[in-house]
Formats: C-alpha cells, sequence, structure tokens
C-alpha cells in the first residue's frame, strides 16, 4: 500500500478528562459516546421489554395494568428504533467511516459533535415522560388515539418534541456522513473500491435525509393539533384520516432500512476476513443496496392493507413489496457464496454473522407473506406481525451489532474481547432469540393480537407465552454476559493487547494503530484495489 506525502497535523493543547469528551469533535470519541449512550438505551428498552414479556407469561398477569402496558410498549419500541438501532449505527461509521476511506476526521467535525448532543437532548425529553406522564398510543402514535381527547396528557407532546430533535441530530449526521465518503476519500479509493459497510452507511444517509422529515412534519401537525387548536388531523373537519399514517410509513418503511442497511454492510466486511477469500459479488451487493434503498420508498403501502386502501393500490404494493426482497436476497446468496470453501475462522464475530444470515432470513420470509394481501388481511395486528418486525430488526440489527463490536472493539480499545466468552454469549443469544420470538409466529396463527396486556379468555395461548417469555430472559442472560466480558477485558485492561490487524483484514482501519492516534494516519493512505491491506502489498 503506498502512501501520500502528506504529514499529519501538530495536536493543539485542549481540556482534559470530562471536558475534553464533552468539548470533543474527534470522530473517534464521538463514535464511542455515540456507540456507549445507545447502549445504555438499549439496556433501557430490554428492562421495559422484559416487563412486558413477564405481564405475558401467564394468562392473568399482574405486574401491569393496562395502561402501564401501553405506555411500556409505546417506550420500547420508541427507545430501540430511535434511541438505539438508528443512532447506534451512527456510532459505529462515525468511528469506522473516516478510517476505512483514509480521512482524518468528518468534514464537519463541530456538526458531528451537534449531532450527538442533539441525540442526548432528544432522549431526555423523551425520557424527561417518566416524569411528566408517558405517552400510551403506541411508537406508531396512530390518530386519534394520539389525539388530545385521547391522550390528555403531555405524553405525546413529549414524544413528538422528543423524535422532532432526534431527527435533526440524524439529518444533520447524514449529510456530515455524505460529504465526507464523497470528499475525503483517500487518492485511490474510487466508489467501486470503497469497503461495504462504507457503501452501506452512505445509502442509509441519503435514506434519512429523504425520509426523516416526513416523520417531523407529521410530528409537528400533530404537535399543532395537540397545542393550538388546529385539524389537520381532524376527520369531522375535513381532513383524510390516513392522513398520519401516510406521512408516518412513507418515513417508517425507509427506517426499517436505515436501520439494518448498515447491518448487512457489518456482514459483508466480517464474512470475508474471516472466510479468507474477497467478498462474492462485490458489484452486486454494493449495488443491491442502493437498489434496496431506492425502492424502500415504494413499498410503504403494506403497512396499510387493512386500512380501506383501493384494491388496485394494494396489488401495486404488493408487487413492489415482492420486487424489493430480490435485492435483499442477492445480499444473501452473494454472502453464502462468500462462505463457500473459504478456511472459516469461527470468532465471535464470525458466529454473529453466520447467525444473522439464518435469523434474518425467516424474518425475511415471513415479511414475503405478509406483503401478500390475502395474508396480511388475515394476520395484520396479530402476533405473527410482532414476530416478523422482531426477526427482521432485532435479529437483523443485533446479531449485526454484536459480529461489529466483536470485531471493531479491538480497533477502538486496543483490547481484544474473550473468545470463550462471546461463544457462550452467542449461544444463550441464539437460543434465546429464537426461544422468544419464534413461537410468536404460531401464537399469531391462533390468533393472538398484538397490543393486549392479558388472554383470560384464550389460556391455551399460556405456554406458548410462556416459553417466549423465558426466551427473553436468555436473551437478558447473554446481553448481561457481553456487558462482563467488555467491562471485564476492556475497561478493566485483562483482555489481550490487539495488534493493528488482528483479524488479518483487508480495509484501511487496520493499517492504522489500536487504537488509533488523534490523526487516523501519519500520512494519508493511496490505495489501488478494494483490499488495500492485501493486494496493494505488490504495489
Amino acid at each position: 500500500m503506498a502512501t501520500a506525502e502528506q504529514t499529519f497535523p501538530v495536536a493543539r493543547p485542549g481540556y482534559t478528562g470530562l471536558m475534553e469528551w464533552i468539548t470533543t469533535t474527534d470522530h473517534k470519541k464521538i463514535g464511542i459516546l455515540y456507540v456507549g449512550t445507545t447502549f445504555f438505551f438499549f439496556l433501557m428498552g430490554g428492562l421495559l421489554a422484559l416487563g412486558i414479556r413477564t405481564q405475558l407469561a401467564t394468562p392473568n398477569g399482574t405486574l401491569l395494568t393496562a395502561e402501564q402496558y401501553n405506555e411500556a410498549f409505546t417506550m420500547h419500541g420508541t427507545t430501540m428504533v430511535f434511541l438505539f438501532v438508528v443512532p447506534v449505527w451512527t456510532g459505529f461509521a462515525n468511528y469506522i467511516v473516516p478510517l476505512m476511506i483514509g480521512a482524518r476526521d468528518m468534514a464537519f467535525p463541530r456538526l458531528n459533535a451537534l449531532s450527538y448532543w442533539l441525540l442526548v437532548a432528544g432522549a431526555i425529553v423523551l425520557y424527561s415522560a417518566f416524569i411528566f406522564g408517558l405517552p400510551a398510543a403506541g411508537w406508531t402514535s396512530y390518530v386519534p388515539l394520539s389525539t388530545k381527547p385521547f391522550s390528555p396528557g403531555h405524553g405525546v407532546d413529549l414524544w413528538i418534541l422528543g423524535l422532532t430533535i432526534l431527527g435533526f441530530s440524524s439529518i444533520f449526521g447524514a449529510l456530515n456522513m455524505i460529504v465526507t465518503i464523497f470528499a475525503l476519500r483517500c487518492p485511490g479509493l474510487t466508489f467501486h473500491r470503497l469497503p461495504l459497510f462504507t457503501w452501506m452507511v452512505l445509502v442509509t444517509s441519503f435514506l434519512l435525509v429523504l425520509a426523516m422529515p416526513f416523520l417531523t412534519v407529521a410530528g409537528v401537525l400533530l404537535l399543532f393539533d395537540r397545542m393550538a387548536g388546529t385539524n389537520f388531523f381532524s376527520v369531522t373537519e375535513g381532513a383524510d384520516p390516513l392522513l398520519w399514517q401516510y406521512l408516518f410509513w412513507f418515513f417508517g418503511h425507509p427506517e426499517v432500512y436505515i436501520m439494518i442497511l448498515p447491518g448487512f454492510g457489518v456482514i459483508s466486511e466480517v464474512l470475508p476476513v474471516f472466510s479468507g477469500k474477497p467478498i462474492f459479488g462485490y458489484k452486486m451487493v454494493a449495488y443491491s443496496g442502493v437498489a434496496i434503498g431506492f425502492l424502500s420508498f415504494g413499498v410503504f403501502v403494506h403497512h396499510m392493507f387493512v386500512a380501506g386502501i383501493d384494491p388496485a393500490l394494494q396489488i401495486f404494493f404488493m408487487s413492489s413489496t415482492m420486487l424489493i426482497a430480490v435485492p435483499t436476497g442477492v445480499k444473501v446468496f452473494s454472502w453464502l457464496g462468500t462462505l463457500w470453501g473459504g478456511a472459516i475462522r469461527y470468532k465471535t464475530a464470525m458466529l454473529f454473522a453466520v447467525g444473522f444470515i439464518a435469523v434474518f432470513t425467516i424474518g425475511g420470509i415471513s415479511g414475503v407473506f405478509l406483503g401478500s394481501v390475502p395474508v396480511d388481511v388475515q394476520l395484520s395486528d396479530t402476533y405473527y406481525v410482532v414476530a416478523h418486525i422482531h426477526y427482521v430488526l432485532v435479529g437483523g440489527a443485533l446479531f449485526s451489532f454484536f459480529a461489529a463490536a466483536y470485531y471493531w472493539i479491538p480497533k477502538m480499545s486496543g483490547r481484544l474481547l474473550s473468545e470463550r466468552l462471546g461463544t457462550i454469549q452467542f449461544l444463550t443469544f441464539f437460543i434465546g432469540f429464537n426461544m422468544a420470538f419464534y413461537p410468536m409466529h404460531q401464537l399469531g396463527l391462533e390468533g393472538m393480537p398484538r397490543r393486549t396486556y392479558h388472554y383470560v379468555q384464550s389460556p391455551e395461548w399460556g405456554f406458548l407465552n410462556f416459553i417466549s417469555t423465558i426466551g427473553v430472559y436468555i436473551i437478558a442472560l447473554s446481553v448481561a454476559l457481553f456487558l462482563f466480558n467488555y467491562f471485564w477485558n476492556v475497561l478493566g485492561n485483562r483482555g489481550k493487547v490487539a495488534d493493528d490487524d488482528p483479524w488479518n483484514a483487508d480495509t484501511l482501519e487496520w493499517a492504522t494503530s489500536s487504537p488509533p492516534p488523534a490523526y487516523n494516519f501519519a500520512r494519508i493512505p493511496v490505495v489501488h484495489s478494494a483490499r488495500p491491506l492485501k493486494e496493494d502489498v505488490a504495489h
């Protein structure tokens, strides 16, 4: 690998200790702040999930009242979507993408810091609802349930304000990432040499910029209805009864891919490294991600098949839903082709990557079923839908998150996590995940509705719900093992010291020290291929 003759900037004196982290504009420190903050909210959302599943372990659970149950699943869904899955990928992208493209920082370091602190501000506003009254209208906040007559407290107001602030955080961060990838790539790093994680982050950033404003606009209009007496969503005043659903889901389905595309990128980085061979069909993987981003804006009405949509419109969106499965399938077969014939090393990151393929494929297949109008009409608002969304998002996001954590934490911290503990964590997580969510498919087929806090009329659902609850507690045990692994080996400095390239990888983040210096690279790299640490040796 060649290097450009460009020296690194001289470090300037600044704050130390806590103030250094508060005032930092270093993309690596901001990335760590993002990941740490969002993982804290993952734990908060997980505690809410434990409460929900404990309530449903028996047909007539008494842990939560009906109102408390509604509040718990509203905050659980909102927390997991807006305070964990979306921003945690922003954290990994903040840390890794500038290193992957041979840059010294993000294009706009201060805007990068602002994006993080807006995340913190939005989280504070949202969680202040625990003091002033929790929202209970679901994470989708459908009207009229979320209007003033049906939700008279301040919970929905705080939900809207919190998500509006979080929306600006996401948009600013996405714009910064787009400019960084376009403008700061090192010499020789063309788009056909771009690492696939960077490719998926780029597509995700465009989706955020294009989709997030629709949620912001919908929220502001609803806030006007609630606080200023307007009638944007008042059907009695002539408003379209489906207006909120159109606005929300035009954001909401691209949001699904905002949450999962960076995970696709992680899998596309991890599998080649631990298979000992290049990714199979690099351009297919990259362009299928672009295709998914483009098509994601044309499938959102499949969330509304039971809302009185014109049959011709239903057929169109059923077809588009089937179509978007094609580029997703391309990725799955590319990953399997990468594994085929490879010299596979089953490190923990690799275990989670392979587990991701299994659970995400199950979620994708159930999604194809739900994309069919007659099937969706029968299964809409049942636990089958809950099973599907958790296999896609929990399975997709969490398996890829843990793959990313075990893969990149050595680069970020300079310490290796325990592989033995990691293997145990993977096994408990995989078992717990399938115990928790697979029974929900059968519960949905048997007619168990979503958003019910007890089911005394159908005690025969009790056994599968009990199995599901046990699975969630096993997931909690798995997460506890990960926390112990991290605190003992990384924060406790007991883990093995990581080499610059402990995995024998091939992208630029492994060309610098672990952890990298403030300036990332003493000299800006010059690359000649998509695998510079392997194929550029001859140059």
